[in-house]
């Protein structure tokens, strides 16, 4: 079945090597093998403004899954957010989910959330997890690591447990970037208390950097700040779903998912404070203003924003070669939007805005380039499907 993309423009402001290639080769033949059901029969066919592709179910019955991480093997991990971390392996859900994994809070928007592998994992063995803890004054974000060993994860310890705690089942965050610089970036939402985001005293509304085992860098924008809390790298920020580094200044872009209009796509920059609720492009739920303002001195402005919202979720840029007219462009999940939306940029200025899979009617929770060059999606449904888009050609 055809089907076409609306097009728009929105709202913007030597041997280790011989090594890394065959593994590298080894995990693309492994993907290649990912496809669980034959495309001629279940694939279904759209045109957008470069590109004509095919989305193809890789695997179905997957329970509201939120993050994955894909193996050196090929294999793919996928979280779910009601407590279980599991495993595609050759187009196969395997049906037993991988043990070890911590005690989660798995109410409203929480649970088990994102998943990252250390960036040294083929020696390492170290998978990290962020969710939402249990405790005595409700939940809050946290990430734990431990190392995969023969399906289950062994010697698992938190290694940041942040300091949001509320009895409110939203704003999360939790999305995890390494940066291959030796620290890892964590998303945490303001928890549903919006004033909190202006708070840095603690992590609610905020883009945390740490090293890989907890510690705080010194060169961290707060560090000896009376007021701020050393682990905060920026903040005031909402609910702050996606997170991806640029493939050629390796900056922090981030995706928000903000209220009733106002979604945005924001350069993460260090000591930074992003404006919500202070200023917004977006209203409450309720229909009631938030803020008067869309600017305000010492608040950064987004470099896109949707309105009305598409209710932004994961995101992506794109750095595969299978759609070579996609290169570099951003892809981001619409939840309430149902559409995949791809956002193109020349340095930060956003040119052109393309929503895809419209017809489809999916709510997308995470999208990833895959080590193969092709694009791969989570649908945010109890019994839901890992996509792959691929060129309808079949290069």
């Amino acid at each position: 079945m055809a089907a076409s993309a609306r097009v728009g423009v929105a709202h913007g402001a030597g041997g280790a090597t011989s090594r890394r290639l065959a593994g590298t080769a080894a995990l693309v033949a492994a993907l290649a093998a990912c496809t669980g059901t034959p495309m001629d029969a279940a694939a279904q066919t759209f045109t957008s403004e470069h590109h004509t592709f095919r989305v193809v179910t890789i695997v179905d019955g997957l329970e509201h899954p939120w993050g994955m991480a894909f193996l050196p093997d090929g294999s793919i991990l996928v979280t779910e957010r009601p407590g279980r971390l599991r495993l595609v392996r050759n187009g196969v859900l395997e049906p037993e989910p991988i043990a070890g994994v911590p005690e989660v809070w798995a109410r409203g928007q929480g649970g088990l959330l994102d998943v990252a592998l250390h960036p040294d994992f083929e020696n390492n063995r170290l998978v990290y997890l962020s969710y939402s803890k249990p405790g005595p004054e409700g939940a809050t974000t946290a990430v734990a690591r431990g190392r995969l060993v023969d399906g289950r994860l062994e010697n698992v310890e938190d290694i940041f447990v942040a300091d949001a705690w509320t009895n409110r089942g939203q704003h999360f965050g939790s999305r995890l970037v390494f940066d291959g610089k030796g620290h890892l970036f964590i998303s945490i939402g303001d928890r549903g208390v919006m004033d909190q985001a202006q708070n840095p005293s603690n992590h609610q509304g905020t883009i945390v950097r740490l090293y890989d085992d907890g510690r705080v860098p010194p060169d961290n924008p707060f560090v000896g700040r009376e007021g701020f809390r050393p682990e905060i790298y920026a903040y005031g920020i909402r609910s702050p779903q996606g997170l991806a580094l640029h493939p050629e200044t390796g900056q922090l872009w981030e995706s928000e998912h903000g209220p009733r209009g106002g979604d945005e796509i924001n350069l993460i920059l260090p000591g930074r404070n992003y404006g919500w609720p202070k200023i917004t492009y977006g209203i409450n739920y309720n229909g009631q203003k938030i803020s008067d303002y869309t600017h305000m001195e010492g608040m950064e402005q987004p470099l896109h924003y949707w309105v009305p919202s598409i209710a932004t979720s994961g995101m992506t840029f794109y750095t595969g070669d299978k759609f070579p007219g996609w290169k570099g462009d951003v892809f981001v999940g619409g939840l309430a939007g149902q559409q995949l939306a791809r956002v193109r940029f020349e340095g930060t200025r956003r040119v052109a805005v393309e929503a895809l899979l419209t017809e489809m009617k999916r709510r997308i929770r995470d999208v990833r380039t895959g080590p193969d060059g092709y694009i791969y999606l989570l649908v945010d449904e109890p019994n839901a499907p890992m996509l792959r888009l691929e060129p309808a050609d079949g290069n």
